[in-house]
């Protein structure tokens, strides 16, 4: 049914994100598909590495070790983007067709008084995507 799913990771905020991780692991695992694991830095030196091929290398060792911890091939692509704050669902919306997905995995964060304001990511795919969208609450 799936072939490639993707999983947009923020490697800041991992500890928030192995709900979806599994539930991307699990699916993958029922209908054989490979997992492809994106993340989006920014251009400028930030928390998680000092320039865009650092934070590419540790995306690719994330999903090397996610790959080998649940039995799942994984890869990952890295986007740099001046201002991710900005440009993350366009970035996204053009990782899933760089990526031939037909299943985005997402983590969400619990809705709070900003949602009310701004537009989630995970909404901007859901209701935009030509994939299928699943969304994860922690």
């Amino acid at each position: 049914m799936y072939k490639r799913i993707m999983v947009p990771v923020d490697l800041a905020h991992l500890d928030q994100l192995e709900k979806a991780l599994q539930t991307a692991a699990d699916i993958a695992e029922r209908y054989g598909a490979s997992v492809l694991f994106v993340g989006v830095t920014a251009t400028t030196p930030g928390p998680v590495a000092h320039n865009p091929e650092e934070f590419a290398e540790k995306l690719e060792a994330f999903a090397a070790s996610q790959g080998s911890a649940r039995g799942i091939p994984t890869s990952a692509r890295a986007y740099a983007s001046h201002d991710p704050s900005i440009d993350l669902d366009d970035t996204l919306m053009r990782a899933i067709a760089d990526g031939e997905i037909d299943l985005v995995v997402m983590a969400s964060h619990v809705p709070g008084m900003p949602e009310h304001i701004f537009a989630s990511n995970a909404g901007h795919l859901a209701a935009h995507a030509r994939v299928s969208v699943m969304v994860v609450r922690p």
